[in-house]
């Protein structure tokens, strides 16, 4: 019989605290919200096409989601646009 709950080697997590801190970040005014937007891009700014005479030659693909804390920026991103459009009343699609 194969036994499936086998342990799991605990793994050491060096960013945790790291991940722990920017999740923790409150965003509690309108100012701290908007530096938190444009400081954090909505799309990975590294993306690129290499282009010539109009024919593109090669493609540089988005790179940000091998950033370890990816995740926690984006999420910290959202977090300060819900802030603006639901506590603030700004315009979702004026924030750029």
């Amino acid at each position: 019989m194969i036994n499936l709950s086998s342990k799991r080697e605990p793994t050491l997590d060096l960013l945790k605290p790291v991940r722990n801190w920017i999740e923790g970040i409150p965003v509690e005014n309108e100012k701290t919200a908007h530096r938190i937007v444009s400081m954090i891009p909505a799309a990975c700014p590294f993306e690129r096409e290499v282009k010539v005479f109009k024919h593109t030659i090669a493609h540089i693909p988005p790179m940000c989601k091998l950033n370890p804390l990816y995740d926690q920026l984006m999420m910290l991103r959202f977090k300060a646009l819900c802030y603006l459009v639901d506590e603030c009343g700004v315009d979702a699609t004026a924030i750029s």
